[in-house]
């Protein structure tokens, strides 16, 4: 391969990657805080006996025929009904970090679920209305209408036919338990027939316990009648996350199966994924591969994540009772972009169907049990729990994918460098600090690769016009072209693929960087200086307006704030690329020539335009870098001119014939032989 095809393939990766960076980096979506969408509740009145109304189809999603024998039909007026009681809610934990529990849990008896999750540990960063981050949250449609957490949406009444809707139904609230280290709470809601008589019981109780992001609930149908019922139900799983995210939107969902091999094997779509059917439209999450085992599902954003888990019965390996498991994408407002705040994701599953005995017999009843993680994604959390590291909970956490790099090279490396900035952080207690210490040891690590890369450049440049008079002289004889060229690379201690050499050896390492940085859930909240940079997940905003954005003109982006960091990094590339030694080709071609100009000029001004609303942690791990860069290219540039000032001095040999050392003259001999 010549020098100038392999400089094109080397331009070509670069533009990509620089491409794939805008494109991940969220650059063309204006930034903005991410409005707080979630609608005043609605009155709720008590309901008491609900009989079934003829809007089903808004509050469950029917059955496949192939999950009902016969098709169930919603239920008629006068026929089936459900009676709940008053509509209550109920708080389970507490935000007070005093307190022990790091979930705080506001149940509604309508649907017996979720209606607020919010971790105490973790701050929401509204500056106009600080405190603890509301994780979970009730999400509506539309006025009138809501979608809760765990809500049980219907009811399957298999030998009628029936379907009967909970999800709007006030449960009946039972005893509540908030004394200790464990608080729980029941709801119970009574199927009916068409005589009013008891037919079904079905009771969900919620526990939740400090110390823990882990809630558990547990769900039991009693068949109260004399004869044999046939019963499934449709649960709604996590709904309502936060976006999280400042630039761009990465929730998404994921389901957990456990392959033959016993790994962990993970289906995931994200949110743009799920935008693209232009209705709102259940997408299937099933396994890929035959024998692979459903664990788990979740909802996930940035840096948290709703793991529901169903727990297998005893002496069952898997929870097979769970059939259809679904995703969903809400749009309320129908936005192209989807940008506007009020989106958000959600998850459900159904279940298979249960043969309950006649009243009083030993398998009358039926219990399924449910547990919800509710937390952040940490991986030193995950491993040191054995619950969480045999469910394989780390396959929730997932760093940017690039077509250069695998992430079976990129997943391991991240977390190797997370694992590093934790050791740090337990001595150096200040993450922007670890950032730029971290920049400094891997420039140190990579120092003699750069080095090696920057003389062969250098020396490439001195050889370019000698290499041009090798072209002109072998024009019509390619083969023989690129032989004398390698004799001449060869002969003067010069590669051109020592030259991109640290460019393909850093290209994991950056991106691992980059990836490790920008979603870890440690640089949440983490303040590097306490009047600037004050958390190193979102831009670090000297000047803010956020309630006045500034407008550019034709490009329509719009700028909030004043962020520096970007504008640093700029100035430290202008320096880079001014210290860059000259391409090869450059030297006596002026196209070559025009185009490195123009690399100088567009460097410095593209990655600040394109990161300039980028966490301001990322920001300074390549300002850091870049800065680095420019003091290492400075040392490497002394000596090429110092050994060069010897060459010419005759001290030291031109080519690598000799290893470098200074060359002896041979002694003549006293007489000719």
């Amino acid at each position: 391969m010549s020098v100038r095809t392999l400089l094109i393939v080397v331009l070509a990766g670069f533009c990509l990657f620089c491409g794939w960076l805008v494109a991940e980096s969220g650059f063309f979506q204006a930034a903005r805080p991410v409005p707080d969408t979630r609608a005043a509740a609605p009155s709720r009145p008590g309901l008491v006996l609900l009989q079934q109304t003829t809007d089903v189809q808004d509050d469950v999603a029917a059955p496949t025929p192939a999950e009902t024998t016969p098709q169930l039909q919603p239920a008629q007026s006068g026929s089936f009904g459900a009676i709940g009681g008053p509509d209550v809610d109920v708080t389970l934990g507490s935000v007070d970090p005093e307190s022990g529990f790091k979930v705080q849990l506001e149940l509604d008896s309508k649907g017996a679920a979720i209606r607020r999750a919010t971790l105490g540990e973790f701050k929401n960063r509204d500056r106009d209305n600080p405190g603890p981050l509301e994780f979970l949250s009730a999400y509506q449609p539309r006025p009138g209408r809501e979608v809760l957490s765990l809500a049980t949406r219907s009811l399957s009444l298999h030998n009628q036919g029936r379907l009967i809707p909970l999800g709007q139904l006030a449960w009946n609230a039972l005893d509540v338990e908030r004394g200790g280290s464990l608080q729980t709470a029941s709801f119970e809601a009574t199927i009916i027939d068409p005589q009013d008589r008891p037919l079904l019981r079905v009771t969900k109780t919620y526990r939740l316990a400090a110390e823990t992001y882990l809630l558990e609930c547990t769900l039991t149908i009693d068949n109260l009648s004399d004869s044999q019922q046939r019963v499934s139900y449709d649960l709604q799983g996590p709904v309502g996350l936060g976006r999280e995210a400042f630039r761009q939107d990465m929730r998404k969902v994921v389901a957990g199966f456990r392959d033959p091999d016993g790994k962990i094997a993970t289906v995931r779509l994200d949110a743009k994924t799920l935008l693209k059917p232009k209705t709102e439209k259940p997408a299937p999450l099933e396994a890929r591969k035959a024998g692979e085992r459903f664990l788990w599902i979740a909802a996930v954003n940035k840096y948290f994540a709703a793991i529901l888990v169903p727990v297998p019965e005893a002496n069952e390996p898997y929870a097979d009772w769970v059939t259809r498991k679904t995703a969903m994408y809400y749009n309320p407002d129908g936005d192209k972009r989807a940008d506007s705040g009020d989106e958000t994701i959600g998850v459900d599953l159904a279940t298979t169907v249960a043969t309950l005995e006649p009243a009083g017999q030993t398998a009358s009843s039926k219990t399924y049990d449910f547990q919800l993680y509710l937390g952040p994604k940490d991986k030193s959390l995950f491993d040191k729990n054995e619950l969480y590291d045999r469910l394989g909970f780390m396959q929730v956490i997932d760093f940017m994918p690039c077509f250069c790099c695998p992430t079976q090279i990129i997943n391991p490396l991240a977390f190797g460098i997370l694992a590093i900035m934790k050791g740090m952080h337990a001595f150096i207690p200040n993450y922007g600090v670890v950032i730029i210490i971290l920049v400094f040891l891997m420039r140190l690590v990579m120092h003699p690769i750069t080095k090696k890369s920057q003389v062969s450049m250098s020396k490439m440049s001195k050889l370019a016009p000698r290499a041009e008079e090798i072209k002109k002289k072998y024009a019509n004889n390619k083969q023989e072209m690129n032989k004398k060229l390698m004799e001449l690379y060869r002969e003067q201690g010069a590669s051109p693929i020592t030259g991109m050499l640290p460019m393909f050896v850093q290209m994991p390492i950056w991106i691992a960087l980059w990836s490790a940085v920008y979603t870890s859930i440690d640089l949440r909240g983490a303040a590097f200086l306490p009047f600037w940079i004050t958390d190193l997940s979102v831009p670090d905003a000297l000047i803010s307006w956020a309630r006045t954005p500034v407008t550019v003109p034709l490009l329509g982006w719009k700028i909030v704030s004043l962020n520096v960091l970007p504008i640093l990094m700029g100035v430290a590339f202008y320096f880079q690329q001014k210290l860059m030694p000259t391409q090869a080709s450059a030297a006596t071609n002026p196209q070559m020539a025009q185009q490195q100009k123009m690399m100088q000029i567009m460097m410095p001004l593209l990655f600040p335009l394109m990161l300039y609303t980028a966490p301001s942690g990322v920001n300074l791990y390549i300002m850091a870098s870049t800065f680095a860069g420019v003091v290492e290219q400075h040392v490497i540039r002394k000596h090429i001119q110092e050994k060069e000032e010897q060459e010419a001095k005759g001290l030291v040999p031109t080519t690598s014939k000799a290893g470098g050392k200074v060359k002896k003259k041979k002694p003549k001999p006293f007489f000719k032989t």
